[in-house]
């Protein structure tokens, strides 16, 4: 005859499996959703931006949608990108959240990502468009008491600026967002050079140093460039063409909150 045991109470021992609360979710701007998008962002270049429309090369009108997906990219448009993704909840990859994307391969990459700007000085001999551009975001940078240097750049990720009209080259300027995140990066300061996987930092998704490795960074001396991921392995900080129309370059959305289990799979 089998035992009859009391009760026992309630087991309450730790997790051997850490379970996310938080699933965070990353593609581009594909489908009904990229459509969509594209509706709406045309709609706030008329309404916001309607000048910038009339100069020779602008740097917002050449977005299209094509084989199911939105092509195109420059930092002024994943710039405005961001403005209508916060209302969803959403906004762009940074630099280190296409690093994880890769690294898992949650992404195929047939392109580039712009992802931040890179300051070095304010003067840009290289390309003297950029100069208005770069006074007015170095100005904003020290208020805030942030230095900067051809030895030791600036990196913002896009995420952390907004658009404004503005009288220059582009008809465009970048403001810093209260919430903007900025990083020194003394390695875009240094020469281009080789660097491997295993030493990229998981906050900036830049390389902390350079010399091995099958992928390559390359950099400037001086000036505003744009940061970007080319083919999910070159990190390029050398482009100073903010406003070119690359139509191999992808917008990249990630959802800004996660999305937890239950919403994940509706």
């Amino acid at each position: 005859m089998e035992t009859q045991t009391a009760k026992l109470p309630k087991f309450e021992g730790k997790l051997l499996i850490k379970t996310p609360v938080f699933i965070s979710q990353i593609g581009f701007l594909e489908g009904n959703f990229g459509k969509a998008f594209l509706e709406e962002y045309k709609g706030r270049i008329k309404a916001d931006y309607k000048n910038v429309s009339a100069l020779l090369t602008p740097p917002l009108n050449f977005l299209c949608y094509d084989e199911d997906v939105v092509k195109g990219s420059n930092p002024f448009v994943v710039v405005l990108a961001n403005q209508i993704l916060r209302q969803e909840g959403l906004r762009t990859a940074t630099q280190a959240d296409l690093e994880k994307a890769f690294k898992i391969n949650a992404l195929n990459s047939i392109g580039y990502e712009d992802t931040g700007l890179v300051l070095r000085t304010e003067e840009d001999r290289d390309f003297p468009r950029n100069t208005p551009l770069a006074k007015d975001i170095g100005s904003q940078l020290r208020t805030k008491g942030i230095e900067f240097s051809s030895e030791n750049p600036v990196m913002i990720p896009l995420t952390g600026l907004e658009l404004a009209n503005a009288d220059n080259g582009y008809g465009l300027t970048f403001k810093l967002r209260e919430d903007a995140q900025i990083y020194n990066a003394p390695v875009l300061g240094k020469k281009s050079g080789d660097f491997s996987s295993e030493d990229i930092d998981e906050i900036t998704g830049l390389p902390t140093k350079l010399g091995e490795g099958s992928r390559i960074l390359s950099t400037r001396d001086s000036g505003l460039s744009r940061l970007f991921l080319l083919g999910g392995s070159c990190i390029s900080s050398e482009d100073c063409r903010l406003g070119i129309p690359g139509g191999f370059g992808r917008v990249v959305v990630v959802s800004a909150e996660g999305t937890s289990p239950q919403n994940s799979e509706k």
